[in-house]
């Protein structure tokens, strides 16, 4: 069966299968730091999987800095030691999508952090694009339309800025689920989106002052109310 035909919560089930599978072979043959993993195209015949459900694997295990992928040469394992890589896979097949509450908490922690690095770090060019988020976040709320996507654009526009790439990339890796459980909890209908232009506004303008200690003051305000609501959801 091909992972494109399932759903995403198959497809979660299938991807933990693949680095299983990768991590069984990298054992099995003995492959040491810096060996180099057969092709995408042995590994997915071998597996019986589409190519592109082993890329995505592949690139998980990238992103966790087990594997190595060199353009024209190949996916090699890192140069963190067999014993390391094992246990570090264990704990990633144990991971499970995480709960609404869970999103929110970590989104808290990353944007007061990435308001305030923002403030220091922005430059010109970021500034013009946090704007431009913010414009499109005031038009959609203001013809009250759904601006869920608009508010998370805004927050990705400061976390691009904040210069630490690898915030900018828990907040791009988070943001789905983000966008699905919004809706899912109905959280637009709980007023959040109109009292989000001033929040937004405010934010914005320490930015652009480059305050942090304020940036990361009204980023703290602006997710009260919404801290506040996902406890209280059953």
């Amino acid at each position: 069966m091909k992972l494109e035909t399932l759903t995403k919560s198959d497809s979660s089930s299938f991807q933990k299968e693949i680095i299983s599978k990768i991590r069984d072979l990298i054992n099995f043959k003995n492959l040491e730091p810096g060996d180099k993993l057969p092709s995408e195209r042995m590994l997915s015949e071998k597996f019986e999987v589409s190519r592109n459900a082993l890329r995505e694997a592949i690139q998980k295990l990238e992103f966790y800095g087990l594997l190595v992928s060199i353009p024209q040469s190949g996916t090699f394992v890192a140069n963190i030691g067999i014993i390391a890589l094992n246990g570090m896979i264990e704990d990633i097949l144990r991971l499970e999508i995480p709960d609404f509450r869970s999103l929110v908490e970590t989104r808290i922690l990353l944007e007061l952090k990435t308001a305030g690095l923002a403030a220091t770090n922005r430059t010109e060019d970021d500034l013009i694009k946090i704007k431009e988020a913010l414009d499109a976040y005031d038009s959609k709320v203001l013809n009250g339309e759904d601006a869920v996507q608009e508010d998370l654009l805004f927050h990705l526009a400061i976390a691009k800025a904040c210069g630490n790439s690898t915030m900018n990339t828990f907040m791009l890796i988070i943001t789905p689920g983000i966008i699905t459980n919004f809706k899912k909890h109905h959280v637009c209908d709980i007023g959040l989106t109109k009292r989000g232009i001033a929040d937004h506004k405010a934010i914005y303008d320490a930015i652009k002052d480059q305050n942090p200690q304020l940036a990361k003051l009204k980023m703290k305000e602006h997710f009260k109310e919404l801290y506040q609501y996902c406890y209280n959801i059953k």
